[in-house]
């Protein structure tokens, strides 16, 4: 069966996608259009800051992209250089907080050891910050998005772990959204199955989708890759055939491959 997969391709990697290969080995055609285009802003004062982690209690990353931030801060040779003799070692010594195993991934390729890979999402990694940290550590550094959700940053403020976040990417609709999405559902027909990524994804996706789609809306099964973006569909009045269970493509594939045994509901 075809299913849609509301993603960006995964920057660097070799290959096919995971999510496309795992679906595939449960028999699905699986197409990825991109849904957000990302800008990166501030790196001046990233570097400045990263440069300068004895003046930070650790590190909070909850998207790739901020590493990828991160990563053009140490394109210059002097700069790798300096990160790779002493200045990720300094970092090592702190706490360096991460949200799911794609974010865990290239923060070791920095050479940082991640921790709290298994949290699916910010609000699970901020209860495990604040049973870890004392509130009298320097602030930590959360390099985010534009668009991002204030449930970690409220938690640690009210429980009293000093934050200082710092916007390095900014997010938009990808260019051509609309016109892949138009040509898709032309040359394949509605698909089985359509997976959003982000709350950003249903924001952006959902309107064009619906109107392409018409009368076979009800029959197509709806998965979220986890319950921020679960909330957001749900909120948007779409029904919501499955949730992965972390975000990782095995549980995704999983998922949709188990809603789509199911008989369609028929109403939405």
């Amino acid at each position: 069966m075809h299913i849609l997969l509301l993603k960006e391709p995964r920057d660097g990697e070799s290959g096919p996608d995971p999510y496309i290969k795992e679906l595939a080995s449960h028999g699905h055609k699986a197409t990825l259009i991109p849904v957000l285009s990302f800008k990166f802003v501030s790196l001046n004062t990233l570097s400045d800051k990263l440069f300068q982690p004895e003046e930070q209690g650790g590190l909070i990353f909850t998207s790739p992209r901020a590493v990828e931030a991160v990563k053009m801060c140490l394109e210059a040779e002097e700069r790798r250089e300096e990160w790779n003799s002493s200045v990720k070692d300094k970092w090592n010594t702190k706490s360096i907080y991460v949200v799911g195993k794609a974010t865990a991934a290239l923060v070791q390729s920095l050479g940082l050891k991640p921790l709290g890979e298994d949290a699916g999402t910010a609000n699970v990694l901020s209860r495990l910050i604040i049973e870890r940290e004392d509130k009298n550590i320097q602030p930590l550094f959360f390099p985010c998005g534009s668009i991002k959700r204030e449930g970690l940053p409220t938690a640690l403020r009210e429980n009293g772990v000093p934050l200082e976040t710092l916007t390095v990417y900014q997010t938009a609709e990808h260019p051509d959204l609309e016109k892949n999405l138009q040509n898709y559902f032309t040359e394949q027909g509605a698909p089985a199955s359509i997976a959003f990524f982000s709350p950003s994804g249903v924001k952006f996706c959902l309107e064009v989708i619906q109107r392409l789609s018409g009368e076979q809306l009800t029959q197509i099964k709806f998965a979220a890759i986890g319950p921020t973006t679960q909330d957001e569909m749900t909120a948007a009045g779409l029904c919501v055939s499955c949730t992965a269970e972390k975000p990782t493509a095995e549980h995704l594939a999983a998922a949709i491959a188990k809603a789509l045994q199911q008989p369609p509901s028929g109403s939405s």
